[in-house]
């Protein structure tokens, strides 16, 4: 079973908007609608939770289909990595260590199918999966303001959302870390990297950009 965590707690303030951006209306409707119809259409998803403050559940529950694969909220946590433990404790109530779960975020609307099953297939293989994207620039390695190397761009790469994880070792490699190492996490990636699972990889998507700005949102709305 592939079940997705959805990631709708934050606050956004880049956006300087009175809600958060992931519930601004584009094309009609909030942008989180356009996340879970991908989600509800994938064939590779067979369920999803949606963590999200109580205040937006109610909004949130308009704009499920009569028929779906929602299966409940989490609370969000101090950071993006206490959300994410939140919604796999949540799992946990439903799936097997050997299940995979798909962390992606409320506010990167331009998700496609053909990413979903990409990585659902990989997670056949590996412990967890990350979407890549080529480095295209020169890449230098930096120190107070000095150059120091040239780094081997072929061997750097740029991660993105949605990730893939085996459920029970990315549960485990998470709690792992508390209670004050999971504050220090960046990325959805680094406790898995941490824990030595096996990661592999297949091709990210420009498109799938998270909306963090007005300009964001003024580009999304000029795609739909």
């Amino acid at each position: 079973m592939v079940t997705a965590i959805i990631l709708s707690g934050g606050t956004g303030t880049r956006m300087g908007t009175d809600i958060p951006k992931q519930y601004l209306i584009a094309g009609g409707k909030p942008v989180i609608a356009y996340v879970i119809d991908t989600f509800e259409k994938s064939d590779a998803i067979d369920s999803y939770v949606i963590v999200a403050a109580p205040a937006y559940r109610d909004l949130i529950q308009s704009l499920l289909p009569a028929k779906s694969g929602f299966k409940g909220f989490a609370d969000p946590g101090e950071n993006r990595q206490l959300s994410i433990l939140s919604g796999l404790r949540l799992c946990a109530e439903f799936l097997k260590d050997d299940d995979s779960v798909v962390i992606h975020d409320a506010a990167r609307p331009l998700v496609t199918e053909e990413t979903l099953a990409q990585i659902a297939e990989k997670l056949k293989e590996g412990d967890a999966v990350l979407p890549i994207l080529p480095m295209k620039d020169t890449v230098y390695e930096v120190e107070n303001g000095e150059v120091k190397a040239n780094l081997d761009r072929s061997r750097i790469a740029a991660g993105q959302a949605p990730e893939g994880f085996k459920f029970g070792p990315y549960l485990a490699a998470n709690e792992s870390l508390l209670p004050e190492a999971i504050m220090d996490i960046s990325g959805s990636m680094q406790p898995a990297v941490m824990a030595g699972m096996k990661i592999l990889t297949v091709p990210g998507d420009e498109n799938n950009y998270k909306i963090t700005t007005p300009a964001d949102l003024k580009r999304f709305e000029g795609s739909i």
